[in-house]
């Protein structure tokens, strides 16, 4: 029998190909020991429109005791008749019909840290009229490119839900500065995602790496239980999201999510 990752532990979004069926999703969330799950904003669209949210979703996770508990993913900061303002207001829905916690933000920031830290502080805001704490994430590909690059962000907003995801991917093949990570006031990290990699991408393409050649936790070269150390030595009280996108993955979601519960249960 496989061994179960915890009930803390959230089977985050992009773990499965974007559109994989709901019911599927959940299905493997709660077969796999996952207590919640995450869910990109764009597949709760389409489920929408489809007449099947929030009610019929709303069954299917009750039926499986799984929570919605995040929600992935705004580029941006900005507000009103933009992509990042139209995804902000589906992140809403879903915080005020689900209860969700978390909303995960990536850039563009902008060359200038002043705007940046209003603009995030603003989304921060409107994100805490839903009950929502929001991490932004670190991205090489993006003009967010580190945890300085991050912290000095979400420092100059000073937002009490405000804060930043630490990616284990994107710390190993970025910067892979420990202390940085470390250094970090427990509340500033709202959200953490584990993944294992090779040390030597296996595709040229940053992006394209990431997004299809990740590991569940324990089967690449990552050092997982450093940086989990890190993280931990802040105090942050965040919970572990296992964000394991891989192709090869997706092809197999069966043996995909047993594996990367198996690793969730390993680290615990």
């Amino acid at each position: 029998m496989t061994a179960a990752a915890s009930a803390d532990h959230v089977l985050s979004h992009f773990s499965l190909s974007r559109q994989h069926p709901i019911d599927d999703r959940i299905r493997l969330a709660a077969a796999n020991g996952f207590g919640g799950i995450g869910l990109f904003v764009g597949h709760y669209r389409q489920l929408e429109l489809d007449g099947d949210a929030p009610g019929r979703l709303r069954e299917v996770l009750l039926e499986h005791h799984i929570e919605l508990r995040e929600i992935e993913v705004v580029a941006g900061f900005g507000d009103g008749a933009t992509e990042a303002g139209e995804r902000e207001l589906v992140a809403h829905r879903m915080a005020d019909e689900f209860g969700c916690r978390y909303l995960q933000v990536i850039g563009p920031a902008g060359p200038d840290i002043g705007a940046a830290g209003q603009a995030f502080g603003a989304l921060c805001d409107r994100a805490g009229d839903h009950g929502l704490v929001v991490g932004l994430e670190f991205l090489p590909f993006t003009d967010v490119v580190d945890v300085h690059d991050a912290r000095r962000i979400v420092e100059h907003a000073d937002r009490r839900n405000g804060g930043i995801c630490v990616d284990i991917w994107h710390h190993e093949r970025g910067a892979r500065n420990l202390a940085a990570i470390a250094a970090l006031p427990g509340e500033l990290i709202t959200g953490i995602q584990i993944n294992d990699g090779t040390r030597v991408p296996e595709h040229p393409d940053y992006y394209t790496d990431c997004l299809a050649n990740r590991r569940a936790p324990g089967e690449g070269e990552f050092d997982v239980a450093g940086f989990l150390g890190a993280v931990r030595s802040t105090g942050t009280s965040a919970p572990l999201s296992f964000e394991v996108c891989s192709a090869t993955g997706w092809t197999t979601p069966d043996d995909h999510i047993a594996r990367i519960a198996r690793g969730a249960r390993s680290i615990a």
